[in-house]
């Protein structure tokens, strides 16, 4: 079984009787030879072009032997972070040590090095000397210009200097890993792989650039202004268009970076393709003892129908990353990979996912983005949807009622995002009656954020009333179909343009639903994004008008802590923001209220007071301790959102 997974030691080339091979690939993650993980899938399309490719996963970054185990490889060498950026793999939003790693074996952390792809290169550079090297993959992507870095709360210049690479391959990359491959086999010097879309070199002289470019401000410019941060970064994502998209250039001292143009999604033909590759779908055997690798739970009988996003949200990096043009998958790849899984000898007849970016995406937001791109300065859905929205369903309706007549397949799950507010534009609707009907595994998970208007519109979101119209026909569909399914909104603390009292504000919007969220996420400012440009510079990058920024780490517990009220260890924080705000009528015995007053005790501490009882009752109108308020969501929790 191990021959065929690709080989990640010298003892795995020598099985296949191989004396030489053509690339190496190195990443931060272990080895999975799945689908959803990258390194398999630009391995496998390297392997269908017929190449001889060994995968050195996690090695010892301290150790520069490490690097040379499986020889020099003939060609090149392309290396990756993983799956999602080191940094944000390493330490949570409060920049804080992650005690665990789900790409990794047995969930172990420290297993590869903060800022993997440097650290990696700069290794490959110390002892294979001036062999072509590629960097790619999420973290490449996203810090392929000069960006802001949350960890050491600087700009830094563009990954590819620091990383010492030749060539930086951004998006998913399958087109240019093609055209890499199969020039360096022919010959061509690394440093002439100037003309190849989605990839990024440095140059002399921007002369070098062969596209339409736009130049945006130096490094050493947006190190020194924020505003012009925030101009070079609207650029930047406005160029990520494969239709429109220009190349940009920026100059990083005497040189310049040349991003080239964004390569043209895979077709629907070529995503069926990389999809069916010869995937072993699971962790290498070697990981057996280690305890596995957490990461492919989520995944093993899952499947991904479509790419891209046109949903634009600011905070999310796949406008950088997967770009916003929708492609997907067919209906018959997609039944014979799920027709494959039935046959696993673990599966139990449960489809945990048939999703991707945003499960009810399967094709371009409208006609016109196929000719012209994607609009500058004009979301599809937010803050209204378009006129010229395609919010038709039908096909991904079409292709969910197949899957579920499979034998052996007893249900089909949707736990990847659904954007509420699209499915609201279906003109037919019968989507979300089967929704609701064969696809929730007890709850749905969506994703409102929050609910003031002015934060919403920073993050690109809709307003509230989508999410309310949404929840109100959802429960009335549980109710005629005799479902008791939950809706789980997911919502952020802390986001640019957030202040405390809009915390304040929705903490009382969620009063309002009577339940309370068990899971919140605290704004991160992950490189790229619009939104971490608003954190760094004050500034929105569309208007360029300021942003109210909640950057202390107590303003941001607070935040926090306000849309998680009712827990115990939050009630000084909450106590606190009511008071700063001049809210403390939140403070009191009434439904509205977020708190009960305290009382002293005799030793001299305090205590919640109990609300005033009447005869015969048990406990007040409202207060916590109502059924409503006790009710809590059931089911097997969704992937965890990154």
């Amino acid at each position: 079984m191990e021959r065929d997974f690709l080989p990640i030691s010298r003892e795995d080339l020598l099985q296949r009787g191989w004396y030489y091979y053509d690339f190496l690939l190195i990443t931060g993650d272990a080895y999975v030879d799945h689908p959803s993980f990258g390194t398999a899938i630009i391995s496998r399309v390297l392997e269908a072009e017929g190449y001889r490719v060994a995968i050195l996963p996690q090695p010892d970054w301290r150790d520069p032997a490490a690097f040379t185990a499986l020889g020099r490889p003939r060609y090149g060498v392309f290396v990756n972070g993983g799956n999602i950026d080191s940094m944000v793999a390493h330490y949570t939003a409060a920049k804080k040590r992650r005690h665990d790693d789900a790409y990794s074996p047995g969930n172990r952390a420290g297993l590869r090095p903060d800022r993997a792809t440097i650290v990696y290169a700069n290794r490959v550079r110390e002892v294979f000397g001036d062999i072509p090297l590629v960097i790619g993959g999420l973290e490449a992507s996203l810090r392929r210009f000069a960006h802001y870095d949350y960890w050491e709360d600087k700009v830094r210049r563009s990954i590819l200097l620091d990383a010492q690479a030749d060539l930086l391959s951004y998006g998913m990359g399958e087109r240019a890993t093609r055209e890499i491959a199969a020039a360096l086999a022919a010959g061509t010097p690394v440093e002439e792989l100037t003309g190849i879309k989605g990839t990024c070199f440095l140059a002399k002289d921007p002369a070098a650039c062969r596209f339409p470019a736009v130049t945006v401000a130096s490094f050493e410019e947006v190190s020194r202004s924020k505003r012009a941060y925030a101009q070079a970064n609207l650029v930047e994502y406005d160029e990520h268009d494969p239709i429109r998209g220009k190349a940009v250039i920026q100059p990083h001292g005497n040189r310049y970076l040349i991003c080239n143009p964004p390569a043209m999604p895979l077709n629907t033909q070529e995503l069926d393709q990389v999809a069916e590759l010869p995937y072993m779908r699971e962790p290498h055997p070697v990981y057996d003892s280690m305890g596995g690798v957490p990461a492919i739970e989520e995944v093993r009988f899952s499947v991904i129908h479509n790419r891209g996003c046109f949903g634009a949200c600011k905070f999310c990096s796949l406008a950088f990353h997967q770009g916003r043009m929708v492609t997907s998958r067919s209906h018959e790849s997609l039944l014979r990979e799920v027709t494959a899984l039935t046959q696993h000898p673990g599966f139990k007849g449960y489809i945990h996912d048939v999703g991707g970016p945003t499960a009810n995406f399967r094709r371009p937001s409208c006609k016109k983005q196929l000719k012209h791109g994607l609009c500058k300065h004009r979301d599809c859905l937010a803050p209204t949807p378009c006129p010229n929205l395609d919010a038709d369903h039908s096909d991904y309706l079409a292709l969910l009622r197949k899957l579920r007549a499979i034998p052996g397949v007893k249900k089909v799950f949707i736990r990847s995002g659904i954007r509420f507010d699209y499915l609201l534009k279906d003109p037919k609707g019968e989507f979300f009656a089967d929704l609701v009907k064969y696809h929730i595994s007890g709850q749905l998970k969506v994703a409102p954020e929050h609910c003031v208007g002015h934060v919403l519109d920073a993050m690109g979101k809709p307003h509230i009333g989508a999410y309310e119209k949404f929840r109100d026909k959802y429960q009335r569909l549980n109710q005629k179909y005799g479902k008791k399914q939950f809706l789980v909104p997911y919502l952020m603390s802390s986001h640019p343009g957030s202040t405390l009292q809009d915390a304040v504000a929705m903490a009382q919007w969620i009063n309002q639903t009577g339940r309370q969220p068990e899971q919140v996420q605290d704004f991160y400012p992950t490189p790229g994004t619009l939104s971490t440009c608003m954190y760094y510079t004050g500034l929105d990058p569309r208007t360029l008008e300021p942003v109210y920024i909640p950057k202390s780490a107590h303003e941001k517990a607070m935040q926090r802590a306000l849309l998680q009220w009712k827990r115990p260890d939050k009630r000084p924080l909450v106590e606190e923001a009511l008071h700063r705000t001049g809210r403390t009528d939140l403070i009191g015995y009434g439904p509205q209220c977020l708190l009960r007053p305290e009382r002293p005790h005799r030793e001299g501490h305090s205590a919640p007071a109990k609300a005033p009882q009447r005869a015969g009752k048990s406990h007040a109108k409202g207060a916590p301790s109502s059924p409503r308020n006790r009710q809590k969501p059931s089911g097997r929790p969704g992937k965890k959102r990154r």
